[in-house]
């Protein structure tokens, strides 16, 4: 007896070797790359396993039958996949997986995975996870494999890979298609959305961001008050359900420093609470004289997920940045931009800029029925400043006949410190239904913001000439009353703050506070707010998709907040926005699109109590048509588009003596161009960014008849750029990269001062780049070259007195490490 069970435990053993097999297999993209961590299950069993880092999978221990696979991971399609196994079939599948169009997520509260420069899904566009293409309106982007590339640390390293977005200044500063967009108005740039109150002075980092987009036009329908030319919005990087670590430290020209980290994964095993932490800083040195950066950044982010319908995430970002505040070259008098060297800056040794920045971001996702989600997010972001600085007077220093002295410029000095807080909410209701033949998704909402300057802001200012008696300061120097002034031996006013001298062989100094006269700058409370309600349905039927929207916006300004005498000032808008998309063939979309839009502009919105505010809204209007379309095997994506943009109302300098900070509302301009976008692999390993815009921006009615016909400042006609990197798989050279640009800019007025004079010319420039990139299992190895010819060029500038030079030649060597 004892010998026939173990004769039938034998048999039981060998049968369970004979007939159980192993299924094996690689998963990868379409573009053959392979995809970790995919969930690889066999139905109506307990087996399953994930995919390693190659993307290879092995399942041991299955019977002989018949079974279906599933594959599943974020950003793709579920696949099912039929297989028999028998004694003679060991199955080895070679699986490809094809990213999805539909996000599972109404709001990024979970990081995405995508690792190319293409990006096929966009929340900024209709405040839903739609895919680009089916969006009818342009919208450009940069992801973060594209800024990793190009070793990118700002916002304005990137923006030239948009087509119609290019720099206005130093600052975080920029004009799109044609307008302006800058830091210090919430209406231009947001993160994950919403509003954040941002510096003017300095460029955004972006080591924390996921990607940038640009929504190009008017905002207003899904904003509320928002930039005529454009919108920008900073991704931050969420969690991932994955572990992942990363760090990375940068070396380079100028005394350049870097640190970065990035972490990132579950903190539960049931991966209900994943976290993700980025750490950045710099220390770095900079081609103009007496400048300087050092930036630490904190971006911690949780993510909870309590279950398939609820999801939550918090996001912090701490910021600190100390340097100078940089207000560009100066040429002499005599009209040469090549007259000084693209290192002059005007400061002094004591000058700073020191600057900090948090914003607090809570987002809420409940899925009520299948058909009904209801999405909150709320941001507080807070803003400190405080500046020391001497800079330019924007004018020429004067002899006592009153005449230019061509090589000295005038002074002035600030003091300031400031501090604003800013608020936002949106809460909306997302809705799927179907009418008969028609899929709608609806969109209720509502938004809240509020921006605050805080008590206490003020700015101590000293310029001008000293009076007779040097017991005082004149704003100007006026020769036919020169007995008012103090002058020295050779009969020349004496300035209250020293010129600078632009031929001086070392006119950097530290300057002695105490000998100049000051004037005090209140910069009393500000409070205002814009709340908006809004209804969108995206409306599909057969080939054709229609996109509808509605917002009633307000917006209130209170002048003489915090006193007795505060009055609410309120505009309010209707805001329609029309949108047609056409499904020409699988491969291409046609779309048009019709979009109103406003932007108030009181004295609170410019944030300078000296400009003469308050002024009328800014109204635009957009009328756009394009194509977006999809080549390669999905691959590569193409999208053109031609707008027309009306603008009414727009702010400029308005060149009066003594207050450089009075604005003028001009009457009319018009943006008319095409832009032309294209991204992706060109082939498997070979990957591409490429642009191109005309841009025909123009004042077409002003107070001044001699400005009618003129280019916008810093609006350049023609923009491209194009970005390509090839990276070897194969062979003794695998793992090695290449990477090759040029971009372009054409020429470009300055900022107009003097109404009826003709503005200064920033000449156009090409530039060339270059990236040699090596992985080698977990350290990947980059050197980034720029400006390869060491052209000297000019990414922007005011006039002659406020130019702002671009880099020589330079280069940065980056080593990462993936824990």
């Amino acid at each position: 007896m004892k010998n026939r069970y173990s004769l039938l435990l034998i048999l039981f053993l060998f049968s369970q070797h004979v007939f159980s097999q192993k299924i094996t297999g690689l998963v990868h993209n379409s573009h053959n790359e392979p995809i970790a961590d995919v969930s690889v299950s066999i139905l109506k069993t307990t087996k399953g396993v994930s995919t390693d880092p190659e993307g290879r999978f092995q399942i041991e221990g299955v019977s002989t039958g018949r079974y279906t696979l599933k594959f599943t991971f974020v950003g793709f399609e579920p696949l099912f996949k039929d297989i028999t196994v028998d004694n003679q079939n060991s199955p080895s599948l070679d699986i490809e997986l094809t990213e999805t169009s539909e996000q599972l997520q109404t709001i990024e509260v979970v990081g995405r995975k995508e690792t190319e420069y293409k990006n096929s899904v966009s929340f900024v566009g209709t405040k839903t996870a739609t895919a680009l293409k089916d969006v009818p309106q342009s919208i450009s982007y940069v992801t973060k494999e594209l800024i990793l590339d190009q070793g990118a640390f700002r916002l304005n390293d990137v923006v030239k890979n948009m087509s119609g977005v290019t720099q206005f200044s130093f600052y975080n500063d920029l004009t799109v298609r044609g307008h302006r967009i800058q830091g210090g108005q919430n209406s231009s740039i947001l993160v994950n959305g919403q509003r954040a109150f941002t510096s003017f002075w300095k460029q955004q980092l972006i080591p924390h961001i996921e990607r940038v987009e640009v929504i190009k036009g008017p905002a207003s329908a899904l904003f509320g008050n928002a930039s005529a030319g454009g919108t920008i919005n900073r991704v931050t990087k969420k969690p991932l359900d994955e572990k992942a670590q990363s760090i990375s430290t940068t070396f380079g020209s100028f005394n350049t420093m870097r640190a970065l980290a990035d972490f990132t994964g579950p903190l539960t095993q049931d991966k209900t609470v994943l976290y993700r932490i980025n750490l950045g800083y710099e220390n770095s040195g900079s081609f103009r004289n007496m400048q300087y950066d050092k930036n630490l950044i904190i971006a911690p982010s949780l993510s909870f997920l309590p279950s398939k319908n609820t999801r939550i995430n918090a996001d912090l970002v701490i910021q600190t940045s100390e340097g100078r505040l940089d207000r560009g070259q100066s040429a002499l008098g005599n009209g040469d931009l090549y007259s000084t060297s693209i290192k002059t800056s005007l400061n002094s040794v004591n000058d700073y800029l020191k600057e900090e920045t948090y914003n607090f971001t809570l987002g809420f996702s409940q899925k009520i029925t299948h058909k009904l989600v209801f999405n909150a997010s709320y941001m507080h972001s807070n803003y400190n400043e405080d500046l020391l600085e001497h800079r330019s007077a924007n004018t020429y220093a004067k002899d006592g006949k009153g005449a230019v002295i061509p090589s000295q410029v005038e002074m002035q000095v600030f003091i300031r410190k400031r501090t604003y807080n800013a608020d936002n909410f949106t809460g909306y209701f997302n809705y799927d239904l179907e009418t008969g033949r028609l899929k709608h998704k609806l969109l209720l909402g509502y938004d809240y913001a509020q921006q605050e300057l805080m008590p206490g802001g003020s700015q101590l200012q000293a310029r001008g000439y000293r009076n007779a008696t040097n017991t005082g300061a004149i704003n100007t120097y006026n020769p036919a009353q020169s007995s008012r002034y103090l002058l020295d031996a050779s009969g020349n006013p004496v300035p209250n703050v020293p010129h600078f001298d632009l031929t001086a062989s070392n006119p950097y100094v530290f300057r002695d506070m105490s000998k100049y006269f000051y004037t005090v700058v209140n910069y009393d409370p500000e409070f205002l707010r814009t709340q908006g309600v809004y209804l969108q349905d995206q409306i599909q039927m057969g080939k054709f998709q229609a996109l509808l929207g509605l917002r009633q916006d307000y917006f209130t300004d209170i002048v003489g907040y915090n006193t007795s005498n505060a009055t609410e000032v309120t505009q309010h808008a209707f805001l329609p926005r029309l949108g047609l998309v056409y499904s020409a063939n699988q491969h291409i979309n046609v779309y048009g699109t019709y979009v109103n839009g406003y932007q108030p502009q009181t004295a609170s919105v410019i944030s300078n109590p000296l400009a003469g505010g308050p002024f009328d809204p800014l109204i635009s209007r957009l009328y756009e048509v394009g194509a977006k379309s999809e080549w390669l095997d999905k691959r590569l994506v193409v999208s053109t588009a031609i707008y027309h943009l009306l603008v009414k109302g727009q702010l400029y300098n308005a060149g009066e003596a003594g207050n450089p900070d009075k604005m003028i509302q001009m009457g009319e301009e018009i943006s008319k161009g095409v832009e032309l976008d294209v991204v992706g692999y060109i082939a498997p390993y070979w990957t591409i960014t490429a642009n191109y815009a005309f841009n025909d921006a123009k004042i077409t009615s002003s107070t001044t008849e001699s400005d009618i016909g003129r280019q916008k400042p810093n609006a350049p006609r023609h923009q491209g750029n194009v970005w390509t990197k090839y990276t070897i798989h194969k062979g003794s050279l695998s793992g090695l990269g290449l990477g090759l640009g040029t971009n372009y800019v054409a020429d470009r007025y300055g900022s107009i001062f003097d109404a009826g004079t003709q503005p200064q010319v920033f000449p156009a420039y090409q530039l060339w780049n270059a990236g040699i990139y090596y992985n080698l299992k977990k350290v990947r190895l980059q050197l980034n070259l720029n400006n390869l010819t060491n052209k000297t060029h000019w990414v922007g500038g005011y006039d002659y007195l406020r130019a702002f030079p671009g880099a020589p030649r330079n280069f940065l060597m980056t080593v990462t490490y993936n824990l």
